[in-house]
């Protein structure tokens, strides 16, 4: 998927894998409880690979990681 936003995808996938780790959760365990493939985390927080997130998924991603959706948003 191309974008226009390159490094905003990098850094959503950063803060995720950030995230997901502070909460002591693996990917397989993140993405069972998001109802998204292990493969689909992965690709979504690595840093070569840039992919769209649904607002709906990154909702789900917060609501998993028990923070607020801003903290994958906003800049640091």
């Amino acid at each position: 998927m191309q974008t226009e936003f390159p490094e905003r995808y990098i850094t959503l996938g950063l803060k995720i894998a950030y995230y997901r780790k502070k909460a002591g959760l693996t990917q397989e365990v993140l993405a069972e409880r998001i109802g998204k493939s292990v493969n689909f985390v992965g690709q979504v927080e690595g840093t070569g690979t840039i992919r769209g997130v649904s607002l709906e998924t990154l909702f789900k991603i917060a609501q998993v990681l028990k923070i607020s959706p801003s903290k994958l948003l906003e800049d640091d």
